[in-house]
């Protein structure tokens, strides 16, 4: 891929990497951890989900934040998330 094709946004697609774990649970509610591939890196991304009153609630949770490694954006989006969760609760719901 040239210099141009980077810094423009051309070249071929990135496919993220398959949500092959299960959720974490974290005070009843799911997280879904699902890192971005951008740049040659990893942005900080997670889906959070909680049924309230019998309805399915999602909160994407997308960071600034990015990663050299898979590992270490996996990582970091789940401590991120938790916080929300800790600092939000329910209220991330709108």
């Amino acid at each position: 891929m040239s210099l141009f094709s980077r810094l423009f946004g051309g070249g071929g697609k990135e496919t993220p990497p398959a949500a092959s774990t299960p959720p974490e649970i974290h005070k009843d509610f799911e997280i879904f951890v699902e890192p971005k591939p951008e740049g040659g890196q990893y942005r900080v991304c997670a889906r959070i989900e909680k049924d309230v009153a019998g309805t399915r609630h999602v909160h994407r949770l997308l960071r600034a934040d990015t990663m050299a490694s898979l590992d270490d954006a996996r990582a970091m989006s789940l401590v991120k998330a938790r916080q929300v969760i800790d600092e939000q609760g329910e209220r991330i719901f709108g």
